[in-house]
């Protein structure tokens, strides 16, 4: 019995956009197998014919192209120019051996590979060379700039800067850290601003004049207002009314009728016109 009867007189068949795809063939599907297969056989005797590296540990470059095989899939193909068979290898050279950069000592003049100055202040002076009582003493930063005349800029501006430690304060740890530096590259930056000794004592000379000038004036200025806090506790002032004393009476003008009268006291001249 044929189906479409089956359903009834109100089957309605499907519409031309709801009909399906028609279906291959079994000798449409034998060839796509067949190509498949093919491609398959393709692949694997490419596989097979490649060749291993003969270097163990390298690394070989290949450049791999996709093809279409016409059977509805894509085919990687391996692909070196004109040396297709042949795998470019790469062998890894082994890391040169470096040596350890060591210091030399300015003092001894042997290599040293660490040391407490080099570490701190950039100084290439080993351990057993440090001297911490004169040559490589450490001074405050103030002690620098009041002694060496340097300023700020000098310390931390100019090049290179100068290196120093940090250390809790003695007198107070509650206060700041202090700023520790080595006298021996304090000094040499201490040339380098004032060029020689000469002109560092010359410098600190006139400051010391300075200071005694402004010392003086510091004085005087106490004695002035010492002298001025004296006075004014022996003199009082009067602050009592004045009453004018006039004295006899006085023609200005006899035309106008103008007429003063003089203070006996302060002098006050009173001037008036008689109506």
């Amino acid at each position: 019995m044929d189906p479409s009867q089956s359903e009834g007189p109100d089957f309605v068949g499907p519409g031309p956009q709801e009909t399906s795809k028609p279906e291959l063939s079994a000798a449409m599907r034998a060839k796509i197998e067949r190509n498949r297969q093919r491609a398959l056989m393709l692949r694997q005797a490419r596989l097979a014919s490649r060749p291993l590296s003969a270097v163990e540990g390298a690394t070989t470059a290949k450049v791999s192209k996709t093809i279409d095989s016409g059977a509805g899939f894509f085919i990687d193909e391996e692909e070196d120019g004109e040396e297709e068979q042949r795998a470019v290898q790469v062998v890894q050279q082994p890391a040169p051996v470096i040596e350890p950069d060591y210091l030399v000592c300015d003092d001894c003049q042997k290599p040293f590979m660490d040391s407490y100055l080099s570490n701190s202040f950039d100084l290439p002076v080993c351990d057993k060379c440090r001297d911490n009582e004169e040559k490589h003493k450490l001074i405050s930063r103030t002690e620098a700039k009041q002694h060496y005349l340097l300023k700020d800029c000098d310390l931390d501006k100019r090049e290179p800067p100068l290196r120093f430690i940090l250390k809790k304060n003695p007198h107070n740890p509650r206060w700041g850290d202090m700023k520790l530096y080595l006298k021996l590259q304090v000094e040499r930056r201490c040339m380098e601003v004032w060029g020689s000794e000469e002109a560092l004592e010359e410098a600190r000379e006139t400051r010391e004049e300075n200071r005694e000038v402004q010392k003086q004036k510091r004085f005087n200025k106490k004695v002035k207002e010492l002298r001025r806090a004296v006075r004014s506790s022996m003199w009082t002032k009067d602050t009592s009314v004045h009453q004018h004393q006039y004295g006899p009476e006085e023609v200005v003008d006899p035309e106008e009728d103008l007429y003063k009268k003089t203070c006996t006291t302060c002098g006050h001249e009173l001037t008036y016109e008689k109506m």
